[in-house]
């Protein structure tokens, strides 16, 4: 049981809920201005995790015909079969439950919007066979986790969610991006969309720092929309530099450190965010 879970694991890379976790977090104190009551929060974050699983599972279902085919990923327990087919798409079908019935405990809103996101997290892994902008459906999936959260904690949608959720659109639609250069050949060999297989790595680069800095911009607006002070918008300075240190270690003729800006300093801008919200809430100057 313990190995299958750790394949699991595996399957759906779940240290990468990292990126997600620390946003969701910052939405609800955004939304609150501070913590709503426990069951809330656990209530969101089964609804973010479980969402966050299918999400992977359906990716990695949807995408085996590729995979089976794609030198990288070769060794991937989906691709070996330590996880069959099968199991992925019961995971998926599984954790799509969860999320909807995570989304009941909170309210019928909630409950009602909940196939939305659903619908999204399937239509990404198929996107990549018909749109060279498969990043920004990706990115839809993140626009309306703060959406999410203010529905769940106030029935209604926040404006400064509204923005929040285009700053982590565009956040992930970027390093999405950067991801995808990996595979750009490949892409383009065996007919899966992408902007690097579509526009080239020089062209993809600039996408990239295109939609990062457009979540500069929207997170700005968050903060203002949110009332937030001056704790907030120093860590933006803080979060632009780790943006700015990322986008310095992609370079057209030298893309070596993909995982290490796509895993580490992705970690860190999530983490940071959060920390400089609740900072910010709790510490007024």
């Amino acid at each position: 049981m313990i190995q299958k879970i750790r394949l699991y694991a595996q399957l759906i890379k779940f240290e990468h809920t990292i990126f997600a976790i620390p946003f969701v977090l910052a939405a609800v104190f955004i939304v609150e201005k501070g913590l709503p009551p426990w069951d809330k929060v656990f209530w969101i974050l089964v609804a973010a995790v479980a969402g966050r699983t299918a999400g992977m599972a359906f990716n990695r279902f949807f995408d085996l015909p590729f995979d089976r085919l794609n030198p990288r990923s070769k060794n991937w327990v989906s691709v070996t079969g330590a996880v069959k087919a099968g199991e992925i798409i019961a995971l998926a079908i599984v954790s799509s439950g969860i999320l909807v019935f995570a989304a009941y405990q909170l309210n019928k809103l909630a409950f009602y919007l909940s196939p939305v996101a659903i619908a999204l997290l399937i239509i990404y892994p198929l996107g990549k066979r018909f749109t060279d902008f498969v990043h920004l459906i990706l990115g839809a999936v993140y626009f309306i986790i703060p959406i999410a959260v203010s529905v769940a904690l106030k029935g209604s949608v926040e404006l400064s969610t509204v923005f929040l959720g285009l700053g982590m659109a565009f956040w992930v639609a970027g390093f999405d991006i950067f991801y995808a250069l990996q595979d750009i050949e490949f892409d383009r060999k065996v007919g899966v969309h992408s902007i690097p297989a579509r526009f080239g790595v020089r062209k993809a680069i600039m996408f990239a720092r295109t939609f990062h800095i457009l979540t500069l911009v929207f997170l700005i607006l968050t903060g203002i929309y949110a009332g937030l002070g001056v704790i907030y918008f120093s860590g933006l300075g803080v979060l632009a530099g780790f943006l700015v240190y990322e986008h310095s270690l992609i370079k057209e003729n030298d893309l070596s450190k993909i995982n290490m800006a796509f895993f580490t300093i992705n970690g860190y801008v999530s983490i940071l965010y959060m920390v400089f919200v609740i900072a910010d809430i709790y510490i007024k100057l």
